[in-house]
C-alpha cells in the first residue's frame, strides 16, 4: 500500500526542507513529520507566540527581585540641570 502524498507548492519551503534534510541527515518525509510534530507540541503547550516573549518573561522574572519604588533614573548622579555632578 502506498502512503498518501503531501504536495506543497512553495519554492521557499522546498529550499528550506532540502537544506535541513542535508544538515540533519533526515529524509524529507521524516523532516516534515518532525517539524509538524514539534509545531503541534509547541502550540499545545502554549509555547511563546514570538521570540521577544522570552525577553519579556525574563524581564518580569528579574523585576521580582527589585525593591518596590526603585527607579532607573539615577537622579543622584545629576544636578538640577541634568548635568553630571
Amino acid at each position: 500500500m502506498t502512503e498518501p502524498q503531501l504536495s506543497i507548492r512553495s519554492a521557499k519551503a522546498k529550499t528550506l526542507a532540502h537544506a535541513l534534510a542535508r544538515r540533519t541527515g533526515l529524509s524529507m518525509n521524516r523532516l516534515v513529520e518532525t517539524a509538524l510534530e514539534r509545531f503541534e507540541k509547541d502550540l499545545s503547550s502554549g509555547a511563546r507566540a514570538h521570540p521577544i516573549d522570552a525577553v519579556w518573561e525574563l524581564a518580569a522574572e528579574g523585576r521580582g527581585s527589585v525593591a518596590l519604588g526603585t527607579t532607573s533614573a539615577h537622579d543622584e548622579f545629576y544636578d538640577e540641570h541634568g548635568l553630571p555632578k
